[in-house]
């Protein structure tokens, strides 16, 4: 509202007094109402007038304490009710100063006992006390009281109004604090679920710390053994492999050293022993050449230290060249063939399982891509990259086995072209020149795959295992068949 709408302000007046404060009301009570002649009918007999009426003034019965001098007081026979002498027919009060006299009697006092219909009858030999002289200049000192009491009464009414609306408010509003707890949920969490994979995996996840002379890291790894043995990637555990210490901590919180098995800088993994544990809880292996895009998948492992944490999301892509690992970063020596996923990854999920939502193994925790790396320490934008399980299950085998495992080749040096991946040099006597390959030939195809750049070559043939066989296609169209070989590495 703006300010000329407002209604000009006065000035505050002492005593000030409402148009009936003082007059019709409170001089009819206080030279006394008139009484009847004996045997006239009782008007207190309730009536259906309405508070207010001209007739009936409102509120008798409830006349404000400044009026004890000049009046008795009236009580009605039913409190703040605007009908008098009870719920019977009657005749209604007449009014102040009409003439007709009082049911009672001159100078009767109220408060007879009611008869059962509601009537009221004075005592026998009732003497009415006599009426005192009103006092010169009380009028305006009794008007200034009644003013004085209208305005507290008004101030008590929306006092009492504003507890009455709180505690109707309080007793009839609802508050959660006031509800039972549910029932303690028994039934087990719905199979397919990511609370069920949770369930299910991460008895079998660790986290792996790694203290070195020049430093500490941390990483995950999940348990495929009972007595301790578990995979990791090789870039967690590589510091320790010239002198370090390498500690599990497993789900309970229980820890236990451990030591090296083996490890594949190529592909990025390395399997550990932990020592002096048994009975350990294992994961499940799956297949991850049935993941299709768009899939369900659930990643865990122990990101920025937070071992345990369990994150969610769909394989995003597959067969994605990676270059992932340590030292060999951004070089061929660690190009991945990939499962992209959105699920959140971050540094120490590295080595922790990806699992589909069966429960199974479908990748390990290896890469992820972030723009902001340059600034500070990587996390995770919703691109994060494993290694796909049927080839690192060939590797940790190896590993297990041999403690030597073998890495898949093709016998050539290559370079991107626009074309794809243009052979530089060819190692003798290996699968390509065995195969009538030569330098500066382009490779397009690896059997079905496109072959658009060098890392997309190197990325398809570790996809593979030595001995597999291979048709390869030439950008002049002409088709070669390569039987792969393996070199051992570690």
């Amino acid at each position: 509202m703006t300010e000329s709408n407002q209604p000009a302000q006065q000035p505050d007046q002492p005593h000030s007094v409402p148009p009936t404060a003082g007059q019709t009301d409170s001089g009819a009570r206080e030279q006394g109402p008139q009484l009847p002649e004996p045997g006239q009918p009782d008007p207190l007999q309730g009536g259906s007038g309405q508070a207010g009426a001209h007739h009936a003034p409102a509120g008798l019965g409830d006349v404000p304490t400044s009026f004890s001098s000049a009046q008795p007081q009236v009580p009605s026979p039913d409190a703040g009710q605007a009908q008098l002498g009870g719920s019977g027919p009657g005749q209604q009060l007449p009014p102040p100063g009409s003439g007709q006299p009082h049911p009672l009697g001159p100078g009767a006092q109220f408060g007879a006992e009611p008869t059962a219909t509601g009537q009221y009858y004075l005592p026998p030999g009732y003497q009415p006390p006599p009426v005192p002289p009103r006092p010169k200049g009380r009028g305006r000192v009794v008007a200034g009281v009644a003013a004085l009491v209208l305005a507290v009464g008004g101030v008590s009414g929306g006092l009492g109004g504003y507890l009455g609306y709180t505690f109707a408010n309080e007793s009839s509003a609802v508050s959660s604090l006031d509800t039972p707890r549910p029932a303690s949920q028994t039934s087990n969490s719905p199979a397919g679920s990511v609370e069920d994979v949770a369930n299910k995996m991460l008895p079998s996840v660790v986290q792996i710390q790694v203290v070195t002379r020049t430093g500490a890291g941390e990483g995950s790894g999940f348990i495929i053994s009972s007595n301790g043995q578990i995979v990791t990637n090789n870039h967690v555990i590589e510091g320790a492999a010239a002198g370090g210490d390498i500690k599990v901590v497993f789900q309970d919180g229980k820890t236990a050293s451990a030591k090296i098995l083996g490890r594949d800088p190529s592909s990025d993994i390395a399997v550990i022993q932990a020592d002096g544990v048994s009975g350990l809880p294992i994961v499940q292996l799956g297949n991850s050449g049935d993941l299709k895009i768009g899939q369900g998948v659930v990643a865990i492992g122990s990101p920025f230290e937070l071992s345990g944490t369990v994150t969610s999301g769909i394989v995003s892509s597959l067969n994605r060249p990676v270059s992932a690992g340590g030292d060999a970063r951004n070089s061929q020596a660690t190009v991945l063939n990939a499962i992209q996923t959105d699920a959140a990854i971050n540094p120490g999920n590295s080595g922790g399982p990806l699992v589909n939502m069966s429960g199974q193994v479908v990748g390990i925790n290896s890469a992820i891509y972030s723009p902001n790396q340059s600034a500070g320490q990587a996390g995770s934008v919703g691109i994060g990259f494993a290694i796909p399980i049927d080839q690192a299950r060939r590797t940790v085998d190896e590993i297990v086995k041999t403690g030597k495992p073998k890495q898949t080749v093709l016998g050539v040096k290559v370079e991107s072209t626009e074309q794809g991946a243009k052979i530089s040099e060819i190692t003798p006597g290996g699968a390509a020149e065995k195969a009538g390959l030569k330098a500066g030939d382009v490779i397009t195809k690896f059997g079905d795959r496109r072959i658009d750049e060098s890392d997309t070559l190197v990325a398809a043939v570790r996809s593979k295992a030595p001995g597999d066989k291979v048709t390869i296609t030439l950008s002049d169209n002409r088709t070669v068949e390569a039987t792969l070989d393996g070199v051992e590495v570690g």
